[in-house]
């Protein structure tokens, strides 16, 4: 499974981005997608998940302000941030969990100016 994501960039505080993430590959046996943040000297935190069946989870510092989605049949899934803090910055990574193994995409970063 290939992922490559998109969408990043430098946005003043209260704006928006969205983010988008395309699976190739063996991406019909995807289950579980995501996006993770990692932010200068801080460990990869969890952003949001979701599963085939559409169930979300987010983060406490997020809810209210992202909303993640997925269009299976393009194999994509989405982040759209609103809101935007000056701590939202960090590079965002798309995870896809297959059979029990992790799969991430190169990153892209988002700056939050405040």
């Amino acid at each position: 499974v290939q992922l490559v994501e998109s969408g990043g960039g430098l946005v003043q505080a209260g704006g928006s981005l969205r983010l988008s993430c395309v699976a190739s590959g063996s991406a019909f046996s995807i289950n579980v997608m995501g996006w993770y943040r990692q932010a200068p000297g801080k460990q990869r935190e969890l952003v949001a998940g979701i599963g085939r069946g559409s169930s979300t989870n987010y983060a406490d510092s997020v809810k209210g302000r992202f909303t993640i989605s997925r269009d299976n049949g393009r194999n994509t899934v989405y982040l759209q941030m609103n809101s935007l803090k000056p701590e939202d910055t960090a590079v965002y990574y798309c995870n896809a969990l297959v059979l029990g193994s992790d799969f991430w995409g190169q990153g892209t970063q988002v700056t939050v100016s405040s």
